[in-house]
């Protein structure tokens, strides 16, 4: 796509930021839905108390901007040839905000944050008088990173976020594709409070002039894993998408109706475009690349390039097992108090061996989460993706590929979610024409193919490892009082 100017063609591109857990990255994308330039920042996370966790809402819209700024220098383009922007965030992530002033009336409270478990009236309790008298008169904006980024991106004229994000605050009624009104009215809250939800691919207004120096059309809005999907082409149901980052997640396109679970998966919005709503059903483990991140700290390694050939320098784990709770433990297991832990060392375990199994308990992690999606959807299988940064450890993409017995395809770019955002944005302004080109353009690295027979159930020393991890809670509980 190219546009016009004085006679002559000028090339177009396509904007796409992804807020993640850990980093904001923003890639500048031509028509063969090659990278041309790129930047990225770290999430500063906040940590006020044990169990809460935060970010800056200020500093996250700064950070936006620059990198933003950094890949259309970096790509050698302007900002006037870019001709969408999409977006792509965390979820279930929240502020609430001054509709007047922009200001925010506390941080934002993290998908991470445990506080929900005892009370959800403990935000930040200095702001709680001033939130009130807010919601008591109508000024009160509620809103996920996707909405307050929209929010300071229109200066204060677009208050919206889109179905896939809605759907995954808890808030949202799947079914219903709408706010709960139960909910909210056992909250005695406002749905004033609200963002409008919008299609994924709707004209959500163009940056104010005034902050990149034109005006850019803000085309769609996606939660990330459904990104992910998205830019991994899985349109079609009994499409897998497997995303190993700061969370392992399992996604399954259940088509047009939604999943209803008894172990813990949960039905969210994949996309609303047109009268097509596609539904997923998905499972995720919080803590897989935390817990890689964590060992790197305690200095088990300096370089996470290291840990794959560590890995492989030992035959076993010599016994040894990681749960990677940090978090609590989510399906099929769903305790939130569980701890994180090791399980097994004797004198002879060495960092190798303790590498080696948080490495495996992240390939475990995701097998868990592959088996439970397979008894509860029922769905068969037909293709399966694969992204995430821990998903360039080759050890283990190898083991995950013979835990669950299935070839696993590594893309070129493994954060795929910036990819999914501008796919859906460029689809908004005929960037690209269909579904069809886009699987055209999708690319993989490498192919994992299975080594032996799927293991038919968890390791022995896991599943002990995983008792206990629900046990010691309870023991703590039993001893206090």
């Amino acid at each position: 796509m190219a546009t016009q100017r004085n006679g002559f063609k000028k090339e177009s591109f396509i904007l796409s930021v992804d807020v993640g857990t850990t980093t904001i990255r923003c890639n500048v994308f031509d028509k063969g839905a090659k990278i041309r330039g790129t930047c990225s920042s770290k999430v500063v996370l906040l940590y006020p108390e044990p169990g809460l966790v935060e970010l800056d809402p200020e500093e996250l819209f700064n950070g936006f901007i620059a990198v933003v700024k950094g890949a259309v220098q970096d790509a050698g383009v302007k900002m006037s040839q870019i001709v969408s922007l999409g977006i792509a965030t965390q979820r279930g992530t929240f502020t609430t905000w001054d509709r007047t002033t922009g200001r925010p009336f506390h941080n934002f409270i993290s998908y991470q944050d445990l506080r929900a478990i005892d009370s959800v009236t403990s935000w930040n309790g200095s702001y709680t008088m001033k939130l009130r008298q807010a919601v008591a008169e109508d000024t009160c904006c509620f809103g996920t990173i996707d909405t307050w980024l929209l929010f300071k991106l229109t200066k204060g004229e677009v208050h919206a976020t889109d179905y896939s994000n809605a759907s995954s605050t808890g808030m949202f009624d799947p079914y219903q594709m709408c706010w709960s009104g139960p909910l909210f009215s056992m909250l005695s809250l406002p749905f004033s409070i609200l963002p409008k939800v919008e299609d994924t691919i709707h004209s959500f207004g163009s940056t104010h002039s005034s902050i990149f120096g034109v005006s850019i059309p803000i085309m769609a809005l996606i939660a990330d894993q459904q990104a992910a999907m998205y830019g991994e082409c899985c349109f079609d149901v009994g499409n897998v998408n497997i995303t190993m980052g700061t969370g392992a997640f399992v996604d399954i396109n259940t088509g047009s109706k939604p999943h209803t679970s008894a172990a813990g998966l949960y039905p969210v919005v994949g996309w609303k475009i047109g009268e097509e709503v596609v539904y997923l059903a998905e499972g995720n483990a919080a803590d897989t690349g935390t817990a890689i991140k964590w060992a790197q700290g305690l200095e088990l390694f300096s370089d996470v390039q290291e840990t794959s050939a560590m890995a492989y320098s030992v035959a076993d784990s010599d016994g040894v097992c990681f749960v990677p709770s940090f978090s609590g433990l989510q399906a099929p297991l769903n305790d939130p108090t569980a701890c994180a832990s090791f399980m097994g060392l004797t004198p002879s375990t060495n960092k190798c061996h303790l590498v080696r199994a948080i490495l495996e308990s992240v390939a475990f992690s995701v097998r868990q989460l592959y088996q439970t999606m397979l008894r509860e959807t029922c769905i068969p299988v037909t293709k399966i993706r694969v992204d995430g940064g821990v998903c360039t450890n080759d050890f283990v993409m190898q083991l995950t590929t013979d835990l669950i017995g299935q070839k696993l395809a590594r893309p070129v770019h493994h954060e795929i979610s910036c990819r999914g955002a501008a796919f859906v944005a460029g689809l908004g302004v005929g960037f690209w024409k269909d579904k069809e080109e886009l699987k055209r353009l999708h690319t993989a690295d490498q192919m994992f193919v299975p080594r032996q027979r799927p293991w038919s159930g968890l390791p022995t020393s896991l599943s002990l490892s995983l008792s206990l991890a629900l046990q010691r809670p309870l023991c703590r509980l039993l001893f206090n009082d």
